[in-house]
């Protein structure tokens, strides 16, 4: 597949499902949101999840994207980096969860303050994606 294709494609969808490896190599699936652009998907995520787990473990993940109809589609296979918990309102990762947040919402979130306490209280992290392959049809 043509990466330049699939990079464009991902940039302009926001949801799609993870799919990471469990302990004993059966693979875990998960819906999530993302933002595409320079080469990285960020996906919010909570410390102790399932995804989250199996990522410290393993980082290899195919990420899957779904387009208009059911033939186009993009899986991305990768690595994942996992950012450090957001432990202080308004820390860098609690910074990079709120741009995560406004590239794939409609609009900014209202109030950042609250934004950034909720971040603290799930226990959230950013995982960066970076593709080194594709499959798919766009």
């Amino acid at each position: 597949m043509d990466v330049a294709a699939a990079e464009s494609f991902l940039a302009d969808h926001h949801q799609g499902v993870l799919i990471t490896l469990r302990a004993d190599g059966r693979p875990q699936s998960s819906n999530i949101a993302f933002h595409f652009a320079d080469g990285v998907a960020r996906i919010s995520v909570t410390d102790g999840r399932a995804k989250t787990v199996n990522l410290r473990r393993d980082p290899r993940a195919v990420l899957h994207v779904i387009g208009e109809s059911f033939y186009q589609y993009v899986a991305a296979s990768g690595t994942v980096e996992l950012s450090p918990v957001s432990t202080e309102p308004g820390d860098a990762t609690g910074q990079e969860l709120l741009e995560l947040h406004d590239a794939v919402a409609a609009q900014p979130h209202s109030d950042p303050d609250d934004f950034f306490r909720a971040m603290v209280e799930d226990q959230r992290l950013v995982l960066r994606f970076r593709a080194d392959g594709y499959a798919g049809m766009v």
